[in-house]
Formats: structure tokens, C-alpha cells, sequence
């Protein structure tokens, strides 16, 4: 489990092919101490859950299934992606985000970013039904950064990045048109799945 803070942006060094020609091996370069992180633990990479398989002093690697690549755009990434990490939540962590699970619900777009103030002003796209899930003044968690929702028109929605979440997440780089995991509030779906029952 996770908050959707994020702790480091990460360098992509390798992409291999994983255990089975549609899996890929990743080796992720990055600024955190892995002396404390075993083998088995979990990082968020760009919103992704992934497992640890093998670690150094700078870097560590992951394994992602060809399940994984289909749901997420860890398929598009090659070595000098930033990605963002953030270390699994140990109990009595501050909760500085919301509750982010690491199960990536849908690949969205940017739409537009445009000045507005000292902030930048993100329009993203949400596939399918996957708006339905996202609310005004709710939660969302956008390659794994936790985001407040401005306003939500059909299945886009914007967001607001004062300049430090810009610096310290690769949202601060990132263009209009490109792909982003998401992941909603797991309180919507499941608010969304008890009025499903109730019509029933």
C-alpha cells in the first residue's frame, strides 16, 4: 500500500524480455538507500506495484507480466524513462496522500496543460467508464501521484500542480498527448458498486 507521494523519480537503465517472451525485466536507477528494501518488497513505479527481484547500491529490478504491460504504459518504457517511485507504507508512516493500492485501474492521456497562476493546469482523459470513478474534490492517482480532482466533465477531469509536486514528480516534464496510469479512489468503486446492487 501506498499514499501517492513520491519519493524519487527513477531512471529506466534496461528493458530485457522477463521469464516469458511477453514479461519484461526492468532495471530502475534511483536515489533511495536499498540497503533496508528485501528482495520481495514492493515499489510503486509510475503508480505500478512491482515486486524486487534484484537490487545494487543504485539500482533495483523488477519483473512485469505481459497482464501488467496491457493494463499499464510500462510497455512504452526504454531505458532513460523517468519514472516515478515511491516505498511501500510501514505502519505509523505519515498519510500525507490518500490510500494508493498499486493496481493500476486504466491507461488515461494528457489532454492539455496550461499556466494558471503559480500552477500548472493538467486536463486528463480516463478511458472507457473509467470517469464515472473519478469525482470533484476527490482522490486520483495519476502515475502514482496523489492529485485533488478541480472539476470532472464526462470522462475528463483536471487537477492543479503547484510547482514542488512539478520538480519532484515527472508530471513536471511531461506533454500533452501522453499516456499516464490511473488509478481512482477504491472508496468510489466501491460506493459505485454498492448502488449497482442497490438498482438491482
Amino acid at each position: 500500500m501506498f499514499t501517492g507521494i513520491v519519493s524519487d523519480i527513477g531512471e529506466i537503465v534496461s528493458v530485457t524480455p522477463g521469464g516469458k517472451a511477453e514479461d519484461r525485466r526492468f532495471v530502475v536507477r534511483t536515489r533511495h538507500d536499498l540497503k533496508p528494501v528485501a528482495i520481495g518488497a514492493s515499489i510503486a513505479c509510475s503508480g505500478c506495484c512491482l515486486t524486487v527481484v534484484e537490487k545494487g547500491a543504485d539500482h533495483f529490478s523488477v519483473e512485469a507480466s505481459g497482464e501488467t504491460l496491457g493494463r499499464t504504459h510500462l510497455a512504452d518504457w526504454q531505458p532513460g524513462t523517468r519514472v516515478n517511485l515511491e516505498l511501500s507504507l510501514k505502519v505509523g508512516d505519515e498519510l500525507g496522500g490518500h490510500l494508493v493500492y498499486g493496481h493500476v485501474d486504466g491507461v488515461g492521456k494528457v489532454v492539455s496543460i496550461e499556466p494558471d497562476g503559480g500552477s500548472l493546469r493538467f486536463v486528463f482523459e480516463a478511458p472507457g467508464e473509467l470517469g464515472r470513478f473519478v469525482a470533484a474534490k476527490g482522490s486520483v492517482a495519476v502515475d502514482g501521484v496523489s492529485l485533488t480532482v478541480n472539476e470532472v466533465t464526462g470522462n475528463r477531469f483536471g487537477v492543479n500542480l503547484i510547482p514542488h509536486t512539478q520538480a519532484v514528480t515527472t508530471l513536471g516534464q511531461a506533454k500533452a498527448g501522453q499516456r499516464v496510469n490511473l488509478e481512482v479512489d477504491m472508496l468510489a468503486r466501491y460506493v459505485a458498486r454498492l448502488l449497482e446492487h442497490e438498482k438491482t
